[in-house]
């Protein structure tokens, strides 16, 4: 099982995952809430570096496999070509 990606920030978290579709809904202090039009919900602390287990929790809260959220982290134009090639 490959790990989780280390010294992401919360800033850059939120731009990784508007590449999948998710989109800032509103702000409350450090906490971005961000939803996806699927229906699918996730908050994300603005802080300097999101640990492992917060990692884990979003990973698990935005309901995708582990070794395409690794990819989204470490290399988003690489996921965004490889999820038009599969068409979805």
């Amino acid at each position: 099982m490959s790990k989780l990606p280390r010294g992401l920030s919360g800033k850059e978290l939120v731009k990784r995952l508007g590449e999948a579709g998710f989109l800032p809904q509103r702000t409350e202090g450090s906490h971005v809430f961000l939803k996806h039009p699927d229906g699918r919900a996730v908050t994300v602390l603005l802080a300097p570096e999101i640990g492992p287990g917060l990692m884990s929790d979003i990973m698990n809260e935005v309901n995708m496999p582990r070794d395409e959220f690794i990819q989204l982290l470490q290399n988003p134009k690489k996921w965004r070509k490889e999820k038009e090639q599969k068409g979805v």
